[in-house]
């Protein structure tokens, strides 16, 4: 386990007072700013100057006050120098992987992905010239014999989605920097249980719709890198974040800085429910998927990345064998037991279920998900923290055998 302790970097100088001294940041819902002399606008047309550099905020597509402090924040968390904030998490993926794929360009990436980002990857990029070779995130050597001489990203998710199979970040960073190529890692399942830049990633991208907003209220996103390459995403002429437009609304980044303190107390809960849930499906013979589980595959590999003390994480994996039995387990859980909701989506306080190859999974082939292991009765669990954990494992547990998965 690694020694990084995100709760403490998060406190250390960045602290944000709001406008009139309030304890919170002020929601900034300007869109455009007022300069004091009129030849500051054009230094910082020409990149001369910044909020930080002499220069003050000029337009709210470009930088916002608000937005700029779950920035920081999301920086600290992740231990990168900066961050930019996103209209949404696959807006973030995209403006990150055709940042450093200029002029088209190859990507190695685990196809173990979120279906959206399979869809990007395979479907769209190649139509603007960008190709992407699709490996098993748990076959480590694949990458090394997937990489060409135009690769310029090689991409993970840490956990894959919804397969939970792990992906070795040290040593898929050793292979794409031996090669001259970015590691882009997705973290939106593991905030601040592990820091991928920590681990040897270039980029860190995440859905804030997920684990680090909590509330399921919001969609956004967020790329956390090098000051340089944050540069490179907000320069006025080729920066994708900039002229995309992906720009996030204060009063979502507003909601977002909020809840950031506590998502380390969240992720605990959420980890130690999944953990006692995980167990005790193992014990009743269902075959359940879990990183905490000692009979994971990926057990040993995920527990040497982790931060200490944050759990394995709130994603559970059941394998109901047939979608039919799959929607028959969701339905007793959601309308017979009041165990959860059957929604897209995750990190919410209550449990979310979908049986992912038909839903967000469901861009992918079905051969395609074959091959990365993703059976058409596989349901991935959110779990959440509302309820006592003793009535919610026997929740599971009586819609486990109603529908002949336990023993």
């Amino acid at each position: 386990m690694q020694q990084f302790n995100p709760e403490q970097a998060m406190t250390r100088g960045h602290r944000e007072f709001g406008e009139h001294g309030g304890v919170t940041p002020s929601i900034e819902r300007s869109s455009t700013f007022t300069v004091l002399e009129s030849n500051t606008m054009p230094a910082i047309f020409n990149g001369e100057k910044s909020p930080e550099n002499g220069g003050c905020y000029l337009y709210s597509r470009h930088f916002n006050p608000t937005v700029d402090a779950v920035a920081r924040r999301l920086a600290a968390l992740e231990d990168t120098d900066y961050a930019v904030c996103t209209a949404s998490g696959i807006s973030a993926i995209a403006c990150a992987i055709s940042q450093l794929c200029t002029c088209g360009g190859h990507v190695v990436s685990s196809n173990t992905v979120y279906g959206g980002t399979h869809a990007l990857l395979g479907d769209l990029l190649p139509t603007m010239g960008i190709e992407t070779t699709f490996v098993d995130p748990t076959d480590t050597e694949a990458f090394r014999a997937a990489m060409r001489e135009d690769t310029r990203v090689v991409y993970t998710e840490v956990l894959g989605n919804p397969t939970l199979k792990v992906a070795d970040i040290p040593a898929i960073s050793r292979i794409a920097h031996e090669g001259g190529a970015a590691l882009v890692v997705d973290n939106t399942f593991t905030p601040v249980l592990l820091s991928p830049a920590r681990l040897g990633a270039d980029v860190v991208v995440y859905s804030l719709t997920k684990f680090v907003n909590g509330a399921s209220d919001i969609i956004g996103g967020s790329i956390c890198g090098s000051n340089e390459f944050i540069g490179d995403l907000m320069d006025l002429h080729t920066g994708r974040v900039m002229l995309l437009g992906p720009t996030m609304d204060p009063r979502v980044a507003f909601d977002v800085y909020q809840r950031i303190p506590h998502l380390p107390l969240r992720m605990r809960e959420h980890g130690a429910r999944a953990l006692a849930i995980a167990s005790r499906l193992e014990e009743l013979g269902v075959d359940v998927g879990y990183p905490g589980l000692r009979s994971h595959p990926g057990h040993e590999l995920f527990s040497s990345m982790l931060n200490e003390g944050y759990g394995y994480g709130g994603m559970i994996t059941v394998d109901c064998g047939s979608v039919d039995r799959a929607g028959k387990f969701m339905d007793a859980l959601q309308n017979d037991e009041d165990f959860g909701y059957i929604a897209v989506s995750l990190g919410y306080f209550d449990t979310l279920l979908t049986c992912s190859g038909s839903s967000t999974s469901s861009e992918i082939a079905p051969d395609e998900q074959a091959s990365m292991g993703l059976s058409p009765g596989l349901v991935r669990m959110a779990v959440g923290y509302t309820g006592g954990a003793d009535e919610r494992i026997e929740q599971i547990e009586r819609a486990a055998r109603k529908v002949g998965l336990a023993k």
